[in-house]
């Protein structure tokens, strides 16, 4: 494996930093895992359309910023493909037998950057509803986890 988190903001809660962590942890034997945070932008009070936009813009090109041009890039977003965790881990496989490192995309607060979903090679859902990003983090890193382990054909909890 050769992957990588590429997101807005750090986890500053204690409970998602150890969870991250622990999951993190658990990835380091199946390979090169990297977990990469930009820094997330204030929304100025009573912002505007504007004012949102160009947030959104800034953080999507700190993102774009940390791709490399031969990534397989997976942005989480809410109108992306929802996928089981066994198809999520032939998506782990198929990046593994291509030699490019996948990295998985996670907005800020206001979401992705057009850009950076353009960039996108794939646009990943874990469910319609939203979640805080906090929570994603570790969700993704779980099913990379479990995805690993059943690529590894490793007992999983079904």
């Amino acid at each position: 494996m050769n992957a990588a988190v590429l997101c807005v903001g750090r986890l500053r809660e204690r409970h998602w930093r150890e969870a991250a962590d622990e999951y993190e942890k658990r990835l380091s034997r199946y390979g090169r895992f990297e977990e990469i945070e930009i820094p997330d932008l204030p929304e100025p009070a009573n912002a505007s359309d504007a004012d949102r936009t160009r947030v959104m813009r800034e953080e999507g090109a700190g993102l774009l910023r940390r791709i490399r041009e031969d990534d397989e890039v997976i942005a989480l977003c809410i109108d992306g493909k929802a996928l089981s965790s066994v198809a999520f881990a032939q998506l782990l496989s198929e990046a593994e037998r291509s030699g490019r490192r996948q990295v998985f995309v996670i907005g800020g607060s206001l979401g992705l950057a057009p850009e950076v979903v353009r960039r996108a090679d794939r646009k990943l859902s874990f469910s319609p509803m939203t979640f805080p990003h906090q929570l994603a983090r570790v969700m993704l890193l779980e099913q990379i986890y479990r995805g690993c382990k059943i690529n590894a054909g490793e007992k999983y909890h079904k």
